[in-house]
């Protein structure tokens, strides 16, 4: 669908992905990374250190289905692969207990993205604006805080005790605002996160974040015919939807 052919006069809430969507985390992780170890390449630990991301919340909700435990929140699992992380890095001998875990809540000091700021600024005077991020409540607060992203309300994995791309999230965000997931749009970076929420019946923003992955990983930006919407920031999806 084409922007001219998108109806928004039914949408009433947005809700965003928020690490590589609205904030940076490459360069963010990358800049503590070699705060606290001169002379670490930054950009490729913060990259190691993603990548344990999918496969810890896959477990996770593995061990809840068979009953073998409880939701965790993403603070948590951050602490835990940034642990792996410093041991592939040889930096584990390197770093105190208290300074580790300063390093691990570096997630909630994340920059946001140059846009982010203004144009969620500009949807929130039309649209409900909100987080749905598998980030918990404590880590989007305070990056909000600290990046003066002007939520109206901050929903996490933590509410609804499963992570992306569960239906229970994107549903969730329906109920929490009397909604039909029609009236609900998923802005996101990406594109599998997107599809999941319009198996859901919401619509679907993609925004372009070529830099997601630093400057020397340019990611395929290419549109999605099955998004409602394909935007270059959300400065432009504030363009678009009237704001």
């Amino acid at each position: 669908m084409s922007s001219a052919d998108f109806d928004a006069s039914d949408l009433k809430v947005i809700a965003f992905d928020v690490f590589g969507t609205v904030v940076d985390w490459h360069s963010g992780i990358a800049a503590e990374v070699e705060r606290v170890f001169p002379g670490v390449d930054g950009a490729a630990f913060a990259l190691a250190w993603r990548a344990g991301y999918q496969p810890a919340m896959k477990a996770v909700m593995e061990r809840i289905a068979a009953g073998e435990g409880g939701f965790t929140l993403l603070d948590e699992l951050h602490l835990s692969m940034l642990d792996q992380v410093l041991h592939d890095f040889s930096l584990a001998d390197r770093i105190e207990a208290g300074a580790r875990r300063d390093l691990s809540r570096a997630w909630h000091r994340l920059p946001a993205w140059p846009d982010s700021v203004e144009g969620l600024s500009r949807l929130k005077k039309k649209f409900t604006i909100c987080t749905l991020s598998n980030g918990n409540i404590g880590l989007l607060t305070e990056m909000a805080k600290r990046a003066g992203l002007p939520w109206d309300c901050i929903l996490s994995a933590e509410v609804f005790k499963a992570y992306k791309p569960d239906p229970r999230t994107y549903l969730g965000v329906a109920g929490v605002f009397d909604a039909t997931p029609g009236q609900v749009m998923l802005a996101a970076a990406h594109h599998d996160d997107l599809a999941a929420a319009r198996a859901c019946g919401l619509k679907t923003a993609y925004i372009e974040r070529p830099h997601e992955f630093g400057q020397a990983r340019p990611k395929d930006v290419s549109p999605q015919p099955d998004n409602n919407l394909h935007v270059r920031d959300i400065n432009q999806l504030a363009d678009l939807l009237g704001c």
